[in-house]
Parts: C-alpha cells; structure tokens; sequence
C-alpha cells in the first residue's frame, strides 16, 4: 500500500492549490444548496414531503406511498427531511465530518432520485426544472459528494482541520 507523508493540507501533497481550492469551494456550494432547501422547507409552515412522494413512480413508490398512510411516519420523514438538509449543509459549510456528510448527502439524493426518477414515460404533475433524461441534479450531485468523500476537504479548509489537529499526538 502507498503512504504518502502527510503535510498541511492534510495529505494532498500531489495536488496544486487551485486543485484544492476548488474542491473546497464545491463542498461550500454544495453545502449552501443543502443548507438553503433545508431553511426553505423548515420556514414555509405547509411544506411537506406529502406532494413528492405521493408522486412516487418507480421501484420504491409502495414504500414511498405508505409512508403517505401514515400522519405519524409523514411527520418522521418531513422533520428528518428537514433537519437531515440543515446538519449536512452545516456540516459541508463548515468542513465539519465532511465524509459523514457527504455520504449522508449521498443517501438523501439517492431516495429523491429512487422517488422520482427522469425516465422515458414518468410524468409528475410537479413541475420539473427542464427536461432531463436518466441524468438530473439529483444525480450529478450525488456524483460530485462522491468526489468529496475521496479528498479530505476539511482537513484543508474546516474543522476537520482542527479536530484532526487535536487527535494527533504532538
């Protein structure tokens, strides 16, 4: 296995500072996105997760749907929706547990996408945001968390810098 000395950047020696500038300045973005659907959701009073799933037209829409049956189980999944959007978008702002959250990010995008797919012959009453074919932001963002987890962003830019900082025997 291939070690590589780790220096201030927390490892990423072989990378420029643009290179890490940037994947940082993803994480932030990504974080921003997360943290905003999560505020927008937790003010308006009658947003619910009711609409999306009830929408549901793939493989998981008879979980998706009974979740509808149930007040009780909406409320779980309206409050964990909610409040899971606000800790990950936190979490990647701040560079706190970037991989945990990243893969947290990871699974919530998944179940959006598993919900409400862009394939050929689904269509939601919803409006979408254009036409999309199998590849949608749900997707792409899922892809670009993947890219996040594989470089310890928040050992350049964050807490993680800090907490790995104290972890370390001096």
């Amino acid at each position: 296995m291939l070690k590589r000395k780790e220096n201030k950047n927390g490892g990423l020696s072989k990378y420029t500072n643009i290179q890490l500038s940037a994947l940082v300045i993803l994480r932030v973005l990504i974080g921003w996105h997360f943290l905003y659907e999560g505020i927008t959701k937790l003010v308006n009073p009658y947003w619910s997760a009711a609409g999306y799933l009830s929408e549901s037209k793939w493989i998981l829409s008879g979980l998706f749907r009974s979740i509808l049956t149930s007040q009780t189980a909406l409320k779980i999944v309206d409050f964990l929706n909610i409040w899971g959007l606000i800790a990950i978008g936190i979490a990647l702002i701040a560079g706190c547990m970037t991989r945990t959250a990243s893969i947290s990010a990871i699974v919530l995008l998944f179940l959006y996408y598993m919900c409400n797919p862009p394939f050929i012959g689904y269509e939601y009453t919803t409006p979408a945001e254009g036409a999309y074919l199998i590849v949608n932001k749900n997707l792409i963002e899922m892809f670009a968390l993947f890219v996040l987890t594989l470089f310890p962003t928040g050992k350049i830019i964050g807490l993680d810098r800090l907490i790995s900082r104290k972890k370390r025997p001096e």
